[in-house]
């Protein structure tokens, strides 16, 4: 099913059908820079144009989780860079640790660290941000605050808007008793937990990315009320008393994705065993603590959203996805969730993603 947007029309989207896509690319190297905001950045970069095209990742994910939409967007002559972010992968700098100050994590800092990448590699704009999970309300503050220099905005997966109720309050009363998943992220024992579980990090990691994707049967999203919080998936809305890997444990797939081998769920497995996951565990923690500035612009530049159909994330906060269209940006060119994939879009269905972001630019 095709259906028209409509300009700022409150849940006008498109819904986009395709073949899945082989894997294309295999970025093994990084460069590394000083990004003059405490870090040394590690990044991919592809292509030699002076249109630049800046991709943001999320938890628990890596500049590789841009692998097999880069090559596509070069050959369209496009330059792509993709960071490591704070607290990722082979960018070093941050403090690591539970007891650490969550100030460098307000998105004030986090897109600081983008500006700093760019002054780095002197680039003095992009045709467009592009930001993942977490990496999508970096990418709206990036827009948000330097209109001028982030030309345009792409939204993957978490839409950014405000949402209609206190969903910490909401989930608190649900019987029996449930944890929302930033709250369980935010506790000392989360990244022990995840960086040993008892599957093994690998399994768990899996586990994880299937159980959020569009693969998994009953990721059949749509919007919620305050009274159906409790009808999101175990791994937003979590029991109380288990742990994440705890969680997806009975979530295994039979045989890996085809989206994600196992050669390059190896790629996340050794770098989160290495790292552990508290560097991005602290995004979390910086939110509950409410390290970021109350005020917001409206978003003007062009901007865009994209998400798998079966992604709850889009809907797991109510009212964030309507408000994003009706307030939060004031040129909204399209909202797009496509079909056969789930929180994961750009690795799910990398194909349509790529063409989406191509039309939008062009």
């Amino acid at each position: 099913m095709v259906q028209a947007l409509s300009r700022r029309r409150l849940f006008a989207y498109k819904v986009i059908q395709g073949p899945r896509t082989k894997p294309v690319y295999n970025l093994d190297r990084m460069n590394k820079v000083n990004n003059g905001n405490g870090l040394e950045m590690a990044y991919l970069d592809e292509g030699h144009s002076d249109d630049v095209i800046l991709l943001l990742h999320g938890f628990p994910e890596l500049a590789y989780s841009w692998r097999r939409v880069m090559p596509v967007l070069v050959q369209a002559g496009y330059r792509v860079i993709a960071p490591d972010q704070r607290g990722y992968g082979e960018t070093t700098g941050w403090p690591s640790g539970y007891e650490v100050d969550l100030a460098p994590y307000s998105f004030k800092n986090l897109v600081a660290d983008a500006l700093g990448l760019l002054n780095a590699l002197n680039i003095p704009s992009v045709a467009a941000v592009v930001g993942h999970d977490f990496g999508s309300p970096v990418a709206a503050w990036a827009a948000m605050t330097h209109p001028e220099i982030f030309r345009r905005l792409v939204l993957m997966s978490a839409p950014f808007g405000v949402p209609t109720i206190n969903v910490f309050d909401a989930v608190a009363r649900l019987q029996p008793p449930r944890v929302h998943y930033h709250q369980y992220y935010a506790t000392p024992k989360a990244d022990r937990d995840m960086r040993h579980p008892p599957q093994g990090l690998h399994d768990f990691l899996r586990g994880y990315f299937h159980y959020k994707s569009g693969d998994h049967a009953a990721n059949q999203s749509h919007p919620l009320t305050a009274h159906e919080l409790g009808t999101l998936p175990t791994y937003y809305i979590m029991e109380a008393g288990k742990t994440m890997p705890e969680t997806v444990a009975t979530e295994m797939p039979e045989e890996p994705s085809k989206w994600l081998t196992d050669a390059e769920l190896a790629i996340y497995s050794r770098e989160f065993e290495r790292t552990g996951f508290q560097g991005g565990l602290n995004w979390y923690r910086a939110r509950i603590k409410g390290v970021d500035s109350k005020e917001r612009r409206t978003i003007r530049v062009p901007t865009t959203f994209i998400a798998g159909k079966h992604d709850w994330g889009v809907f797991q906060a109510p009212g964030v996805f309507e408000s994003m269209q009706s307030t939060a940006c004031s040129d909204m060119r399209g909202v797009h969730l496509v079909d056969g994939a789930g929180h994961w879009v750009q690795q799910e269905q990398a194909e349509i993603t790529s063409r989406l972001l191509l039309n939008f630019l062009a």
